[in-house]
């Protein structure tokens, strides 16, 4: 079975503890219900044991909810069936909180991501992937770097897919700018990026140098928000050798008003894509296509 994100249990057992008490039942009630001990529905429900997509379909039977929508999406949470992800197949080069990372995008509907350094991962060439790579773990040999080129530029399917993830990108000026590769791996990441700004689900914002000091500054996030709840949603916090993954809701609740604050002294759609345009111009005409 699929590894199940401690986070992704967390919130999975926030929510079937919500539906339990809509239901007007206690864990003890519930368990007997189920035909279970008391402990393993509380083991579900505070995130300590991981529960099956059986065992959350039970659980929903026993509470009445019989919207399909919300029982696929917690049924997905746990993991469903038995199939695993296709970054399992990666599991010798991704640690184990790239996957968890990777987990948390495919079964996400929407991702807000506030970046100040690099762009994006669902934004990036295979170039840009490549170079950065290198630069950033100059100790991996060439097949490693080639093994997580491949999953970067897989992830990327989440934009492909029916429906697709919608993805609005607030990028610091200093990502735009930082040469990663050179000139030439440059000009084609930007060149992408104004390609990619094109598609309906992709919001792409420019927080430029003049917009003065934020939070993005000291750390990148990206907040996933998931179908039917937003009690779901999770932030994950860069740091230089770790993610933090953020779900309480309040925290999740600052981080997202945080967002909607840069947003708002980003540059909006056009003038960024304006902006984009003309970091681009400024490399070698000779290099430009």
């Amino acid at each position: 079975m699929e590894r199940v994100p401690a986070v992704r249990r967390r919130r999975l057992g926030e929510e079937l503890r919500r539906l339990r008490d809509l239901a007007g039942l206690t864990s003890g009630q519930a368990a007997r219900r189920a035909g279970w001990h008391q402990s393993k529905v509380s083991r579900i429900e505070t995130g300590r044991s991981t529960a099956t997509a059986e065992d959350v379909m039970l659980l929903l039977d026993v509470y009445g909810v019989r919207d399909r929508a919300l029982r696929d999406l917690l049924a997905t949470l746990a993991g469903r069936g038995s199939s695993r992800g296709w970054w399992h197949d990666f599991r010798d080069v991704l640690p184990v909180e790239y996957r968890d990372f990777i987990s948390l995008e495919t079964g996400a509907v929407q991702a807000r991501s506030l970046e100040n350094s690099v762009v994006p991962g669902l934004l990036q060439t295979p170039r840009y992937a490549r170079a950065l790579t290198r630069d950033v773990m100059p100790h991996l040999d060439r097949r490693a770097v080639d093994s997580l080129v491949e999953v970067r530029t897989a992830r990327q399917a989440v934009l492909r897919q029916d429906p697709p993830l919608e993805l609005w990108a607030v990028l610091d000026e200093a990502v735009l700018r930082r040469g990663v590769g050179g000139r030439e791996v440059m000009d084609g990441q930007l060149r992408h990026l104004l390609e990619v700004a094109e598609l309906p689900h992709v919001r792409l914002q420019v927080l430029p140098f003049s917009a003065g000091g934020h939070m993005g500054v000291t750390n990148s996030f990206v907040m996933f928000s998931f179908p039917r709840t937003s009690d779901l949603d999770v932030v994950v916090v860069d740091h230089l050798t770790s993610s933090l993954y953020v779900d309480r809701k309040e925290d999740v609740a600052a981080y997202a008003a945080a967002f909607t604050r840069l947003s708002a002294r980003a540059l909006p759609r056009e003038e960024s894509t304006a902006m984009i345009t003309a970091i681009r111009k400024e490399l070698p005409a000779a290099r430009c296509a």
